[in-house]
Protein backbone atom coordinates (compact mmCIF):
# COMPACT_ATOMS: atom_id res chain seq x y z
CA UNK A 1 0.00 0.00 0.00
CA UNK A 2 1.77 2.98 -1.09
CA UNK A 3 0.97 6.34 1.30
CA UNK A 4 1.19 9.98 0.30
CA UNK A 5 4.23 11.37 1.14
CA UNK A 6 4.98 14.70 2.72
CA UNK A 7 6.62 16.24 -0.54
CA UNK A 8 3.30 15.31 -2.34
CA UNK A 9 1.21 16.35 0.59
CA UNK A 10 2.57 19.75 0.32
CA UNK A 11 2.31 20.05 -3.56
CA UNK A 12 -1.45 18.96 -2.97
CA UNK A 13 -1.70 21.70 -0.53
CA UNK A 14 -0.22 24.19 -2.49
CA UNK A 15 -2.22 24.02 -5.48
CA UNK A 16 -5.27 23.71 -3.21
CA UNK A 17 -4.40 26.95 -1.65
CA UNK A 18 -4.17 28.45 -5.17
CA UNK A 19 -7.44 27.53 -5.71
CA UNK A 20 -8.96 29.11 -2.81
CA UNK A 21 -7.30 31.98 -3.25
CA UNK A 22 -8.13 32.58 -6.71
CA UNK A 23 -12.08 31.97 -5.55
CA UNK A 24 -11.22 34.51 -2.24
CA UNK A 25 -12.18 31.83 -0.24
CA UNK A 26 -10.82 31.86 3.20
CA UNK A 27 -10.60 27.78 4.13
CA UNK A 28 -8.79 25.38 6.54
CA UNK A 29 -7.14 22.42 4.30
CA UNK A 30 -6.08 19.42 5.90
CA UNK A 31 -4.16 16.32 3.73
CA UNK A 32 -4.33 12.95 5.43
CA UNK A 33 -2.77 9.58 4.67
CA UNK A 34 -3.57 5.87 4.23
CA UNK A 35 -4.77 5.61 7.96
CA UNK A 36 -6.26 9.25 8.72
CA UNK A 37 -3.02 10.91 9.82
CA UNK A 38 -3.07 14.27 9.26
CA UNK A 39 0.24 14.97 6.93
CA UNK A 40 -0.42 18.74 5.89
CA UNK A 41 -2.62 21.71 7.40
CA UNK A 42 -3.27 25.06 6.16
CA UNK A 43 -5.67 27.95 7.39
CA UNK A 44 -6.18 30.50 5.10
CA UNK A 45 -8.22 33.49 7.52
CA UNK A 46 -10.84 30.49 8.10
CA UNK A 47 -13.56 30.68 10.88
CA UNK A 48 -13.15 28.40 14.14
CA UNK A 49 -13.94 25.15 13.39
CA UNK A 50 -13.20 24.01 9.90
CA UNK A 51 -10.01 22.80 10.61
CA UNK A 52 -11.69 19.71 12.22
CA UNK A 53 -13.89 19.89 9.43
CA UNK A 54 -11.56 19.43 6.98
CA UNK A 55 -9.86 16.72 8.92
CA UNK A 56 -12.90 14.53 9.54
CA UNK A 57 -13.81 14.88 5.36
CA UNK A 58 -10.28 14.09 5.01
CA UNK A 59 -10.64 11.08 6.69
CA UNK A 60 -14.17 10.34 5.43
CA UNK A 61 -13.18 10.24 1.99
CA UNK A 62 -9.38 8.29 2.91
CA UNK A 63 -11.65 5.76 5.08
CA UNK A 64 -14.12 4.66 2.32
CA UNK A 65 -11.33 4.88 -0.81
CA UNK A 66 -14.47 7.49 -2.47
CA UNK A 67 -14.77 11.29 -1.96
CA UNK A 68 -16.76 12.67 1.02
CA UNK A 69 -19.89 13.75 -0.75
CA UNK A 70 -20.47 10.50 -2.51
CA UNK A 71 -20.29 8.54 1.09
CA UNK A 72 -22.64 10.76 2.48
CA UNK A 73 -25.10 9.75 -0.27
CA UNK A 74 -24.50 6.28 0.70
CA UNK A 75 -24.96 7.09 4.58
CA UNK A 76 -28.19 8.72 3.56
CA UNK A 77 -29.89 5.49 2.22
CA UNK A 78 -28.07 3.42 5.14
CA UNK A 79 -30.98 4.24 8.07
CA UNK A 80 -29.73 3.90 11.39
CA UNK A 81 -26.50 1.78 10.06
CA UNK A 82 -25.60 4.99 9.23
CA UNK A 83 -24.84 6.17 13.02
CA UNK A 84 -22.28 3.80 13.30
CA UNK A 85 -20.07 4.64 10.59
CA UNK A 86 -20.65 8.67 11.28
CA UNK A 87 -19.22 8.35 14.86
CA UNK A 88 -16.75 6.20 14.47
CA UNK A 89 -12.84 7.24 14.01
CA UNK A 90 -13.94 10.50 15.97
CA UNK A 91 -16.55 11.55 14.14
CA UNK A 92 -16.28 11.47 9.93
CA UNK A 93 -18.11 14.01 8.19
CA UNK A 94 -20.36 13.53 4.80
CA UNK A 95 -20.12 16.50 2.51
CA UNK A 96 -18.51 17.88 -0.42
CA UNK A 97 -15.03 18.65 0.34
CA UNK A 98 -13.07 15.54 0.52
CA UNK A 99 -11.55 14.28 -1.68
CA UNK A 100 -9.55 11.31 -2.45
CA UNK A 101 -5.73 11.65 -4.15
CA UNK A 102 -4.86 9.33 -6.62
CA UNK A 103 -1.29 8.69 -7.94
CA UNK A 104 -0.20 8.45 -11.70
CA UNK A 105 -0.83 4.73 -11.78
CA UNK A 106 -4.62 5.49 -10.42
CA UNK A 107 -4.32 3.98 -7.21
CA UNK A 108 -5.18 6.20 -3.68
CA UNK A 109 -2.51 7.42 -1.70
CA UNK A 110 -4.31 9.79 0.84
CA UNK A 111 -7.19 12.07 0.99
CA UNK A 112 -7.33 16.16 0.64
CA UNK A 113 -10.20 18.43 2.31
CA UNK A 114 -11.35 22.12 2.11
CA UNK A 115 -13.36 23.37 4.63
CA UNK A 116 -14.83 27.12 4.77
CA UNK A 117 -16.71 27.67 1.42
CA UNK A 118 -19.71 26.15 0.75
CA UNK A 119 -20.16 22.02 -0.57
CA UNK A 120 -19.42 22.69 -3.70
CA UNK A 121 -16.52 25.31 -3.44
CA UNK A 122 -14.87 23.18 -1.01
CA UNK A 123 -15.06 20.57 -3.43
CA UNK A 124 -13.39 22.40 -5.74
CA UNK A 125 -10.87 23.29 -3.86
CA UNK A 126 -10.03 19.80 -2.36
CA UNK A 127 -10.17 18.78 -6.66
CA UNK A 128 -7.60 21.27 -7.58
CA UNK A 129 -5.31 20.07 -4.80
CA UNK A 130 -5.58 16.14 -5.66
CA UNK A 131 -5.75 16.77 -9.47
CA UNK A 132 -2.13 17.70 -8.96
CA UNK A 133 -1.09 13.66 -7.87
CA UNK A 134 -3.08 12.26 -10.82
Amino acid sequence: MMNITYEQAAKSLNAAIEKARSMNIPVSLAVVDMGGHLVALARLDSVYGVIDFALKKARTAVMFGIDSDVMGSIIGGADIHGYGMLNSNEGLLTIAGGVVIKDKEGKIIGAIASSGGTPEQDKEIAAAGAAVMA
